[in-house]
């Protein structure tokens, strides 16, 4: 588990200075990220970790009775001895288990569906298998195995669950490589190292081991957090990296958030040891919530780091979050789309998930409890519907596995998250001429942008056809013959008579899980046929029948 306190620093606007790249319009274009890693000379050509999406995969938990030679609720619990349950519980979110052959009994209450509260092993090889099969599924293509001190009581298990998840991902035609976590390891110095040549660098020979330049991966994370849990000087950190260099490796560096001006997060003095590695890729949970603090850190702090790696011919892979669901971060997928966008219109080199199984800190992507019918009764575990927008179990899946599209330049860029919620959702539609019909099995019409629009019309013709804007900041405008439709900001009936997109032209596309879509406005309200007689309106507080529309019928 990483460091997850909340280090939300304002950052000087001086960061940036002469580090800004050109900012791309709110419009989707189409992007080839080769193009952009072009415009940095000194960057690595596409590989196993450039140009790629990789996932923080723990695969740290284990049950009493699974077999496994830690014998215990590892991670599951405060006391692994002891059975999970609401007053032994050390997760903050409930995964999603149906697709598991082997789960184990547990001490919570039964789900609110009656089926018993059932977790899963990672020692087993069906769970691993099924998680590489996720990935493959969704086009991620790279799995950081997460590797602690091995050398105490997780070691054995530890060795265990490298060993399957070699078998995974040849099995499943991905990717891994070894991601070191040194927080907290006394003797990491000699120990790494000794690791590392007695019996990980055996796992490069494997087809599914990650290269990049001709050199297997592998990452330490760690060096210079401003904390006791990671005491090394900036010399001794120095020496571990350059040493893994001198054994053929390409090194990444899990670092702080703020390594690039040695504050906060950072140790002062290790500029120079940050600069030794390959790749950077700083660490992100606890730093960001929303899609604000998204905005304020690619300005601020991505951009000028993306800058510094350009100059400096190191790769970049920052990180991307689904958010904390427990803490009601995620804004069903538009704030991990954001940082997605975000990272995508910046260039980076590759983009790191933070994590996959991370389902002791809320920040997982895989799959979890889609709503209250499969948490433990009484248990108080957020759900993926926590903000009322229903949203499948392999949601953030589909999210990263859309977000890596956009990363290699197969979709379009844009700002306004293209995965529906729901499978078989309606993908928001950018750049293509449209149909709306209401409830009332009637198309929405402009009324040729003369007067207030309705939902009336037995045909499609060219008032009732509109054409989807990427609006900018996750929004989209709906145009038809050179004019936009307009809210009125929810104050008089819903016009399409504008030249030009400001707020009230703005609207927010929700796929609902039904195969309807909303639209609401900047006011916070829902666009409505009303009932197909009087004007439409943007005003309604809750989605409806007559506020909800199907698009192409």
């Amino acid at each position: 588990m990483k460091i997850s306190h909340c280090v939300l620093v304002a950052i000087s606007l001086l960061f940036a200075n002469g580090c800004t790249r050109q900012t791309l319009s709110g419009d989707a274009v189409t992007l080839s990220n080769t193009n952009e890693l072009a415009a940095n000379a000194k960057a690595s050509p596409i590989g196993d970790v450039v140009g790629k999406i990789t996932v923080g995969y723990q695969g740290w938990f284990a049950c009493t009775g699974d077999g496994s030679p830690i014998n215990a609720w590892w991670h599951w619990t405060q006391n692994w001895a002891q059975l999970p349950s609401a007053a032994n519980n050390g997760i903050k979110s409930w995964p999603d288990v149906r697709e598991y052959t082997n789960t184990y009994t547990t001490g919570w209450p039964a789900l609110n569906n009656g089926q018993p509260a059932r977790l899963f092993s990672s020692f087993s090889d069906q769970t691993i298998s099924t998680h590489f099969s996720w990935m493959q599924q969704h086009n991620i293509d790279v799995a950081a195995l997460q590797r602690f001190n091995p050398n105490g009581q997780e070691g054995p298990v530890r060795d265990a669950i490298t060993a399957k998840v070699k078998t995974a991902a040849e099995a499943y035609g991905r990717k891994f490589y070894i991601m070191y976590d040194v927080s907290g390891w006394t003797n990491m110095q000699a120990e790494i190292k000794t690791d590392w040549t007695s019996k990980m660098s055996a796992y490069t020979s494997s087809a599914a081991y990650a290269y990049q330049n001709g050199k297997p991966v592998v990452c330490i994370w760690g060096f210079g957090f401003n904390d006791d849990n990671h005491p090394w000087s900036a010399a001794v950190c120095l020496d571990v990296i350059n040493w893994f260099k001198s054994q053929g490796c390409y090194v990444i560096g899990g670092v702080p958030t703020h390594w690039r001006n040695e504050n906060s997060d950072s140790k002062p003095g290790f500029i120079n040891t940050y600069k030794a590695f390959n790749m950077l890729s700083p660490w992100m949970v606890g730093r960001i919530s929303t899609v604000n603090d998204a905005d304020h850190f690619y300005t601020n702090v991505n951009t000028p780091d993306q800058s510094y790696c350009n100059t400096n011919g190191i790769d970049y892979q920052p990180c991307v979050l689904p958010g904390d669901l427990q803490e009601g971060q995620r804004a069903h997928g538009d704030f991990m789309w954001r940082q997605l966008y975000n990272m995508v219109r910046l260039g980076v080199q590759g983009i790191y998930i933070s994590m996959f199984d991370e389902y002791n800190e809320g920040n997982q992507i895989a799959k979890t409890a889609e709503n209250s019918s499969q948490i433990p009764a009484g248990s108080g575990f957020r759900t993926l519907d926590e903000d009322g927008v229903a949203c499948s179990a392999d949601y953030y899946l589909r999210l990263t596995g859309d977000g890596g599209r956009m990363l290699k330049g197969q979709i379009a860029l844009t700002a306004v998250r293209p995965t529906p919620t729901m499978p078989g959702g309606t993908v928001v539609p950018i750049g293509q001429t449209i149909t709306l019909k209401g409830f009332n099995n009637r198309y929405v019409c402009s009324e040729g942008n003369t007067q207030p629009m309705i939902c009336d019309r037995t045909t499609a013709q060219s008032w009732e056809q509109f054409t989807v804007v990427d609006a900018g900041n996750g929004k989209v405008a709906l145009r038809n013959q050179g004019n936009y439709v307009c809210t009125e900001n929810g104050t008089q009936p819903v016009i399409c008579n504008r030249t030009a997109i400001g707020p009230w032209e703005q609207f927010e596309w929700i796929s609902n899980g039904d195969g309807t879509v909303s639209l609401r406005g900047s006011n916070g309200a829902y666009l409505s046929a009303e009932d197909g007689i009087a004007r439409m309106t943007c005003s309604k507080v809750a989605v409806g029948a007559a506020e909800r529309f199907i698009v192409n019928q």
